[in-house]
């Protein structure tokens, strides 16, 4: 049985199958796109009067139904962990798109306080499972030589989502929005049920032939993969995960309009037309990060962004800082500051720590790590906007700008002294790599 599985793996054939049923599994992240771009434009119509749901919300109450998803994004992780382990990949991701349908139909049939916040909730269920399941499935039905290429589409279907919304929601009615997003979801739960499971999960399991079948159909995934480094890869994912969920551009994405705002500046375009810019840098550079990724590698696309992050972050920084000291800064700064930490965030910081995470696992104990981390990186997202907040209130706009890019300057010393080089090798040579740079270190 192990030899028709290296047979199948070994048979050179085409992509696409592959490419269809990445598309089709990165749709959840389509709609976890739309989620997470709802909050932008829908927060002035939640708080004006009258408001769809019946009354006007808070800045607390605002605050409370950005944030509760990432709450309960935090608490959710293990319930994939253990579905993708124990039932397969394949019921994990189904299990996403259901919770994902659930909300926008809370959303449509319960418009009022609690009705929302309960939405956005079961929102987190539902997202919590976006960023381990999809990049372990991913990861486990693509061949080597596109792997990368495939793993980007996470951060791409996300960004063309929030583009989506933040279309839709500036210039349609707050039901008519929901109706389009909740077709959606249906659309993705119907395009899933046809979806092959992992073969990494089936060799798991002692399904042989039927990874061999799935393998045949597939293309080239590889399944045979070891790897003893664990402590250390453990580590290294952590501290990349830190800097992804801590990098303050999930802040900027949420609270896009009203940041502009802060910056005090009078526009000649009203700051909710102006954040529709963010999206469209963030499907820009999901483009770059395709058409890079495989060419000059993982580390050097990470470095690039990062340090552009920390530019961003600090200039963000001085424009809050000058209008908060009465000084007006140049209009253009806090576009353009804004801009490349969403360039930056969507081209490498966002999406590369979850391709070389998937790269670097052993498939034997990948769901159990990944949920792990995956948990950790939701629950320091929830953290970074009660941070973003309450800094914001206490400290002013541009102390919290300044936290974030030493965060980020943080990440660009992680990445240049200990992330390996993954593209185009195996996992025993990324073994050998990762215990290099960690020889001199005592773990």
């Amino acid at each position: 049985m192990l030899e028709k599985v290296d047979q199948s793996r070994d048979r050179v054939g085409h992509t696409r199958v592959q490419w269809i049923w990445a598309l089709i599994a990165n749709s959840t992240l389509f709609i976890y796109g739309l989620e997470t771009g709802w909050m932008s434009p829908m927060t002035k119509v939640l708080q004006s009067d009258p408001s769809p749901i019946g009354a006007a919300l808070s800045d607390n109450e605002i605050y409370l139904v950005a944030s509760i998803l990432f709450m309960t994004a935090t608490l959710s992780v293990p319930f994939y962990t253990y579905i993708s382990d124990c039932y397969g990949r394949r019921p994990a991701i189904m299990c996403v798109t259901v919770f994902e349908g659930l909300s926008w139909i809370i959303k449509v049939s319960s418009p009022t306080r609690i009705g929302l916040i309960v939405a956005r909730a079961i929102a987190g269920i539902g997202a919590s499972g976006c960023f381990l399941v999809i990049p372990m499935y991913v990861k486990e039905i693509s061949q080597d030589n596109i792997r990368g290429l495939l793993g980007s589409l996470i951060i791409m279907a996300q960004n063309v989502g929030v583009l989506l919304m933040y279309t839709i929601g500036t210039f349609l009615d707050y039901f008519t929005v929901l109706w389009i997003a909740l077709s959606m979801s249906i659309l993705v739960v119907i395009l899933m049920l046809k979806a092959p499971e992992s073969p990494a999960f089936l060799v798991k399991r002692s399904k042989f032939e039927e990874a061999a079948k799935t393998i045949a159909h597939l293309r080239g995934v590889e399944v045979d993969i070891q790897n003893k480094n664990w402590l250390r890869i453990v580590i290294l994912i952590l501290l990349m995960i830190t800097v992804h969920a801590t990098n303050g551009a999930v802040s900027v994405i949420t609270y896009g309009a009203s940041t502009l705002t802060a910056s005090g500046i009078q526009y000649s375009i009203s700051p909710d037309i102006q954040s529709l810019s963010f999206p469209v840098m963030m499907i820009i550079g999901s483009l770059v990060l395709m058409a890079t990724v495989e060419r000059f590698g993982r580390k050097p696309l990470m470095g690039f962004c990062l340090m552009l992050s920390v530019c961003s972050m600090a200039a963000l920084g001085v424009a809050l800082l000058l209008q908060s000291s009465g000084i007006s800064p140049p209009n253009w700064l806090p576009v353009l500051a804004m801009v490349g930490i969403v360039f930056g965030y969507a081209t490498g910081v966002s999406p590369l720590p979850f391709i070389i995470m998937s790269e670097i696992l052993n498939f034997q104990i990948r769901a159990k790590v990944m949920g792990l981390v995956v948990t950790y990186s939701w629950f320091m997202n929830f953290m970074q906007l009660i941070i973003y907040g309450q800094i914001s209130m206490y400290l002013g706009y541009h102390s919290t700008f300044f936290f974030f890019a030493g965060l980020n300057l943080f990440g660009f010393f992680v990445s240049l002294f200990l992330l390996p080089e993954t593209k185009g090798k195996s996992d025993e040579d990324i073994e050998v790599e990762i215990k290099k740079k960690f020889a001199w270190k005592c773990f």
